[in-house]
């Protein structure tokens, strides 16, 4: 079986932290994540300690899949150093302008 995706770890968090406001007793909940999620014993207490810290549920994101396209070597620079001052990755600032650009021809007939 292959690592977990971003959305099924943010479920997996999210059910952890519905587990451990039912039940106390960490072996307790260590089984009932196993049973619920197919995880190992060593996975489900891995899931439940983070669960312990988060303070709200996690956003469950839509899976990602890569699109290539060209660009100029001028935009790619420029898209780069906004990127690095940012503190955004490439793939979050293209989905950002892209949406916003996708988002401004709805309604329009």
């Amino acid at each position: 079986m292959g690592r977990a995706t971003a959305a099924q770890k943010a479920e997996r968090l999210n059910h952890a932290r519905q587990v451990l406001s039912r039940l106390e007793d960490l072996p307790d909940a260590v089984e009932r994540m196993v049973q619920d999620c197919d995880l190992s014993p060593r996975q489900a207490y891995r899931y439940l300690r983070h669960a312990r810290r988060l303070k709200a549920p996690v956003a469950v994101t839509e899976a990602k899949v890569a699109f290539t396209v060209k660009l100029s070597r001028t935009l790619v620079h420029r898209l780069r150093t906004y990127a690095a001052s940012s503190g955004l990755t490439l793939s979050e600032i293209v989905s950002r302008a892209v949406e916003t650009l996708v988002n401004r021809g709805r309604g329009r007939a």
